[in-house]
């Protein structure tokens, strides 16, 4: 899809004014996805990587604007399941560090989507690592471990499924419904990867995913105490506190009715008032990247 870019007929001097806005905003965005301590760059767009620019899921995965809004709503979705819950309760410093948890799963399908081959293999090597360790008891007392295909299938499904939606939504309501499928077909080949079993290869079988792990999910008082601190995330500056309001607020009402109503949180007020400022959020982003 073609991204608007404003002012690109305009006059040289008007360009030249406006450089200095689109630098900055870009900067601040890049700043929320890469972590400069560690020595974080944005990852280069490499044609040798699993997928390649043809792929839908480039296109999918390149918006700034609703890839937040999806990863949240993903998210949200993951943690109504107790075992993916009690992964990240027991085994994560999400409590203190609930940001950088979003910034390494940015950081890990930005490799895999658009890093060389190599790099994208190595995310999915560290994260197989990771999920090796992470295992424990349910308060059920039924024991869980981050490797269960199953569990993976979940996060998967609603994670994939969460980013189409949003990209859907804000970025291009029209997309075909094979290019639906071939999405869920690309992005198969991560799920797998990383152990996820049974994975979706189309829209039609991700839905029949959600529907029949629906009756496992549960949400109880840490499932809210997730999703507060998800949701009440503070921003660092203030650009990206407007961001932030707007992007809770959206994912929100990109959640599906039985979700947020397990959530306990009401569709956000005057939603169309929140959906064209997530519109014109996505549209400043795309401009700054021009």
């Amino acid at each position: 899809m073609a991204y608007p870019h404003a002012g690109a007929s305009a006059h040289p001097i008007a360009r030249l004014l406006t450089r200095p806005l689109k630098q900055r905003i870009a900067s601040e965005v890049r700043a929320i996805f890469n972590d400069r301590s560690r020595g974080e760059r944005p990852v280069t767009r490499r044609a040798d990587g699993l997928f390649g620019p043809g792929a839908v899921a480039w296109r999918v995965h390149g918006d700034v604007a609703s890839m937040l809004v999806g990863g949240v709503a993903g998210l949200l979705l993951q943690m109504l399941h107790p075992a993916v819950l009690a992964g990240v309760w027991d085994h994560s410093n999400f409590r203190t560090d609930m940001h950088g948890r979003l910034r390494r799963t940015a950081r890990f399908i930005a490799l895999t989507t658009y890093g060389s081959r190599e790099e994208a293999e190595a995310a999915i090597v560290r994260v197989r690592r990771i999920h090796e360790h992470v295992r424990g008891t349910l308060p059920s007392g039924a024991p869980y471990g981050a490797s269960d295909p199953r569990l993976l299938a979940w996060v998967h499904v609603t994670e994939t499924t969460s980013f189409l939606g949003s990209w859907i939504r804000y970025g291009e309501p029209t997309m075909s419904l094979a290019d639906q499928d071939r999405y869920f077909a690309e992005m198969a080949q991560i799920g797998i990867a990383l152990g996820a079993d049974p994975v979706p290869h189309s829209r039609a079988q991700a839905r029949e995913l959600i529907r029949d792990m629906r009756p496992q999910m549960r949400c109880d008082a840490r499932t809210r105490e997730v999703a507060r601190l998800v949701l009440s995330q503070r921003a660092n500056n203030p650009l990206a506190e407007r961001l932030q309001t707007l992007t809770m607020q959206s994912a929100i009402d990109l959640l599906p009715n039985w979700a947020r109503r397990m959530h306990g949180l009401p569709a956000p007020p005057l939603t169309p008032l929140v959906r064209a400022g997530t519109f014109g959020m996505a549209w400043t982003l795309r401009w700054a990247f021009a």
